[in-house]
């Protein structure tokens, strides 16, 4: 059941979804822990503060209200059973299925793509505080202040009319050229996300490395955190050893239409238990 009142949105009998494993796995970097399973983000230009109680979803923020079927109900993926989806994959095998019962408050955020696109260029050899401290420094001077201390996430278009050199200022190291080169095709649709909406997988993948800088794995986060394709799989270092360790011989199509849902469950439990993919 769904409550309506000014800027506050009540859901009730919420299960399968855990802020902390959600907002903290490494998929998105504009959420703060702001009290006791509570955290404030911006998203889609908007301030929005979340929090879980039992079994109840509270959204709090300007218009909310008005905004919760067009942005919130997606961006937080709530019309997705995940139960069904981790009881399809935990079928599949007795590894992934610890995996899935490790942290199964877990969900795929559907991210505004330029911003997820540009973030995950940020990241590359990075850590998660620094990430998050690039990308603030980098709204604040380009973005849009949408309350006081509050910043919007800079349009491909805005940094598309940017120099290299400018982008100095919020310490990205080697990546400036990277997001500059990625704003210019975005904008000019040299990148056309409407075509990687729809191509198949490896197309989609392919278009998005046009972008320099961008290899496999930022192209892979983009698609699934950014356009929401469940069937992405981003490897990195982490994933190679929990693919090693708990599914040797298998590739990403083993974990079939919800291989990105499977990926984020066995990063999460490999990050969290070392020891077990040494």
């Amino acid at each position: 059941m769904i409550h309506f009142s000014e800027n506050k949105v009540t859901i009730t009998n919420i299960d399968d979804f855990n802020l902390a494993e959600t907002l903290n796995c490494g998929q998105c970097f504009r959420w703060n822990q702001s009290g006791n399973n509570s955290f404030t983000g911006i998203a889609f230009s908007r301030i929005i503060r979340i929090s879980k109680g039992k079994n109840t979803l509270t959204l709090q923020g300007d218009g909310v209200e008005n905004d919760f079927s067009r942005i919130w109900l997606n961006y937080f993926d709530l019309n997705t059973s995940y139960r069904k989806i981790k009881q399809q994959l935990a079928s599949l095998d007795a590894n992934l299925a610890a995996a899935c019962q490790f942290a199964p408050g877990i969900r795929i955020l559907r991210q505004e793509p330029w911003e997820t696109l540009c973030s995950f260029i940020i990241s590359q050899n990075n850590n998660i505080p620094r990430i998050k401290g690039i990308i603030e420094r980098f709204c604040e001077l380009f973005g849009n202040e949408i309350a006081p201390g509050y910043f919007a996430f800079p349009s491909c278009e805005t940094v598309a009319s940017l120099d290299v050199s400018e982008l100095t200022k919020i310490r990205c190291g080697f990546r400036d050229k990277y997001i500059i080169d990625a704003a210019r095709k975005v904008a000019s649709c040299a990148v056309n996300f409407e075509s990687v909406k729809k191509l198949p997988l490896n197309e989609a993948r392919s278009e998005l490395m046009k972008i320099k800088g961008v290899g496999p794995k930022v192209a892979e986060c983009t698609l699934l955190y950014g356009f929401h394709r469940l069937d992405a799989f981003p490897v990195d270092v982490w994933m190679r050893r929990a693919l090693s360790a708990f599914f040797p011989g298998k590739n990403p199509s083993f974990f079939g239409e919800f291989a990105g849902i499977a990926q984020q469950y066995i990063f999460h439990y490999s990050r969290m238990n070392p020891d077990l993919v040494k």
